[in-house]
């Protein structure tokens, strides 16, 4: 397939975008910056809402990932970019895929798990409602940018995606070096739900979603056991082999991330990867252990 891909340098993108050549697809990305004269990029800018309609033509599919990081205090600046960043730019290159001669048959575009919002141990479907909240917001907002590209018959797969698990960057970078001094611990009370995914996982789910035939609409993009705060402390702890004896009371978090550790560290998602079961998606890591040992070199 020839395939356009958004937030190629991101830590999903730069996973997914070699896996796509050895897999035989032919990449182009849009990026922000100049295009690189040796390399197959395309000019975008996605706050601005504007990208090159021509230059879209002859793509069998698109994916894509662009948006601001969520990490980081959640000022009123910050919080306009993340949403900025997903809702204009989502909006404006799928207005643009709606209006090509020969649009591309397939959009894979990434969500979030907190579409679903703080539901203590509720289990949530992809037919769950949304939840409260500005994650949920902005979820919502940016799935229901992909109107114009769906309502032209592209087929569009939005990927709920829960907390990916990579040794490269993301919330398990963050965590390995407090665990690692030993100074590891839950956070809160360490009932909250976390929906984990290995990266291994999205990456091949990704894959799967540009060519299973008629599956369109959310997915959630998450493996089948998700853990508590508590239980991933613990299993983090002897994989590194250390103690966890630390814990992270509710209000420093509040105190040291405002409002993102309400919605990010101390809510609870325990979602369910029903669509993905029912494609018969065999995950490579289904258990977290496992997945911590492959990914920290400790199997």
């Amino acid at each position: 397939m020839k395939v356009l891909v958004t937030g190629s340098s991101g830590l999903i993108g730069s996973a997914l975008v070699p896996v796509l050549i050895r897999g035989g697809h032919s990449i182009t990305r849009l990026v922000r910056s100049d295009p690189r004269p040796d390399e197959a990029e395309i000019k975008w800018d996605p706050e601005a809402g504007k990208v090159d309609k021509q230059r879209l033509e002859g793509f069998d599919g698109v994916v894509h990932l662009a948006g601001e990081n969520i990490a980081g205090r959640w000022t009123a600046e910050k919080k306009a970019r993340i949403r900025d960043s997903r809702v204009i730019g989502t909006r404006a290159l799928c207005e643009a895929l709606s209006r090509l001669e020969n649009p591309p048959k397939v959009m894979v575009c990434a969500s979030a798990t907190g579409y679903y919002g703080d539901r203590g141990d509720e289990v949530l479907r992809e037919s769950s409602p949304p939840g409260s909240g500005f994650l949920s917001e902005v979820c919502r907002e940016w799935e229901a940018a992909t109107t114009s590209a769906a309502q032209k018959g592209i087929r569009v797969v939005t990927l709920r995606i829960g907390v990916i698990l990579s040794s490269e960057g993301g919330a398990l970078a963050r965590m390995l070096f407090p665990f690692k001094l030993g100074l590891g611990g839950k956070i809160g009370n360490g009932a909250q739900y976390m929906s984990w995914i290995a990266m291994d996982d999205v990456i091949r789910i990704i894959a799967r979603m540009l060519t299973v035939e008629g599956l369109r609409g959310p997915v959630n993009t998450v493996a089948p056991h998700p853990v508590t705060n508590l239980e991933f402390t613990k299993a983090l702890g002897r994989v590194l082999g250390r103690l966890t004896p630390f814990p992270v009371p509710a209000f420093a978090a509040r105190l040291a991330f405002g409002e993102m550790a309400d919605a990010l560290l101390l809510a609870s998602a325990r979602v369910e990867p029903r669509r993905l079961a029912e494609t018969g998606y065999p995950f490579r890591f289904p258990e977290l252990e496992g997945a911590l040992r492959h990914l920290l070199g400790k199997a």
